[in-house]
């Protein structure tokens, strides 16, 4: 009995010291920054003004401003009913960025999986870079797709910069889904998502490679070839092939072609992320050209895809990463060790959209149809930039507004326009019905105060 009794008051004082010990555990832990995309569109739902704009969220939208789903994946719905889950949307990714006669196509000397978009291809790349090249960097353009959160005496100045400037800026084939124009005064505590977190999260040291000139409006490709030049034997840098997130320049074909051999001089490894192939142009073969280049002289090669924006396919995370090897064994290898790091993450992508996009690539019919739709898409957005600056002109707006602060407030307290606070702008928010509502907006907010500030423009989605 005695010992009974002894055990039974050690198990209710083991209860109250685990109890005791277990108080506070997560105390600590402060809330995370909302995501600036997320809290647009929250504000933007409880304003019951019927000339609301939400320009934030990056997914496109039809002229009436509603969410489209592409014929091409109606039909490829239909197809699917009762399908098994297959292999071929990697095998056909491949061919879309690569082109379907390269060699690495024919010699299966690429090393695919399915990834949860973009943003997980990377995340797999940057983990597969930490354990095979344990002592690498990677170089970022400076800026990359980032969002910023920052708090200083001085914070963001919002900017909206005068459209047609910044369009002046980019030569006619580039397309550009969304604007972005900010300044940055003594700017402290500031925390980067995207790219920066992807590869921070993996433990993998960053820098950064010179790329946009904010005083001329376009590459600054002297300093991006001494970056490269500069660096370490053997590092690794990210580049956008297309649509540069979030400035929207790119280097030209022969400027792709120098960096493409200063890269074989250096050994560095490039790494692709493709989040708008057809999308940005209009021209699936086009938005790869830098891809191509890079494979022409027969550099390995990583690639991130992603066809949230050029299919629609925003909520179903459908991507695929890539990585390009010396032949088919080693191709396999590489493979196994991706394909192990993604079980460990998530296990498995979730199937139908991959079974919606191996589809469209596979059928003959339906990827012509998506190959149109993607150029209509395409087209339109030119279309609303060109009607955007021309009501801004009709306005009487000069080639050189002065910047001004708390423009992004402005536009959504007073107009029910709404963006995220960086004044990231969708334009497949912009539809014929709102655009000279828009314009009347931006100009009235840009021509009544005067603070000068340094200019980033930013075309992406």
């Amino acid at each position: 009995m005695y010992w009974r009794y002894l055990t039974r008051a050690a198990r209710r004082c083991s209860v109250h010291t685990t109890s005791s010990r277990t108080v506070g555990w997560w105390d600590h832990v402060a809330p995370a920054a909302k995501d600036p995309i997320n809290g647009v569109t929250e504000a933007f739902l409880a304003d019951p003004s019927p000339f609301k704009i939400n320009l934030g969220v990056g997914a496109y939208r039809d002229d009436k401003g509603r969410p489209v789903v592409l014929q091409c994946v109606r039909e490829a719905e239909a197809k699917i009913a009762g399908s098994e889950f297959l292999t071929k949307m990697v095998e056909e990714s491949v061919k879309l960025v690569y082109g379907k006669d390269s060699d690495v196509v024919k010699e299966g000397r690429s090393a695919g999986v399915q990834a949860l978009s973009g943003t997980g291809a990377c995340r797999l790349f940057a983990e597969f870079q930490r354990r095979f090249h344990p002592e690498s960097h990677i170089y970022f353009p400076d800026p990359t797709w980032s969002k910023y959160v920052c708090s200083s005496s001085f914070g963001f100045l919002q900017v909206l910069v005068q459209f047609f400037q910044v369009v002046k800026c980019l030569s006619d084939n580039e397309i550009d889904v969304q604007i972005s124009i900010f300044s940055v005064i003594e700017v402290q505590s500031c925390v980067l998502y995207s790219h920066h977190n992807i590869w921070r999260d993996a433990q993998i040291p960053e820098r950064t490679y010179h790329y946009y000139d904010p005083d001329s409006k376009s590459l600054d490709f002297a300093a991006l070839m001494d970056d490269i030049k500069n660096a370490p034997d053997s590092s690794f840098f990210l580049f956008h092939p297309s649509a540069h997130n979030p400035t929207g320049v790119d280097p030209t074909e022969e400027q792709w072609r120098e960096i493409s051999y200063q890269f074989k001089v250096k050994g560095h490894f490039p790494f692709f992320d493709m989040a708008y192939q057809g999308f940005a142009s209009g021209d699936l073969d086009k938005d790869a050209q830098a891809i191509r280049i890079f494979l022409e002289d027969e550099h390995l090669i990583g690639c991130a895809q992603s066809y949230a924006k050029s299919m629609g396919l925003y909520g179903h995370r459908v991507g695929c990463l890539s990585i390009l090897c010396v032949d088919s064994k080693q191709a396999a290898a590489i493979r196994s060790q991706i394909q192990q790091i993604a079980r460990a993450m998530y296990g498995s992508p979730p199937v139908h959209g991959i079974l919606l996009v191996e589809t469209i690539l596979s059928d003959p019919n339906l990827k012509s149809l998506w190959i149109d739709e993607v150029k209509i898409m395409a087209d339109r957005i030119q279309r609303k930039r060109t009607t955007l600056r021309q009501n801004l002109e009709k306005l009487g707006s000069s080639l050189n507004w002065e910047h001004i602060t708390n423009q992004v407030d402005r536009l959504a307290k007073e107009f029910h326009i709404y963006m995220t606070q960086d004044g990231r702008i969708s334009m497949a928010g912009v539809t014929t019905g709102n655009v000279n509502y828009l314009a009347n907006a931006i100009h009235e907010v840009t021509r009544s105060e005067q603070e000068t500030a340094k200019i980033l423009c930013s075309i992406s989605v």
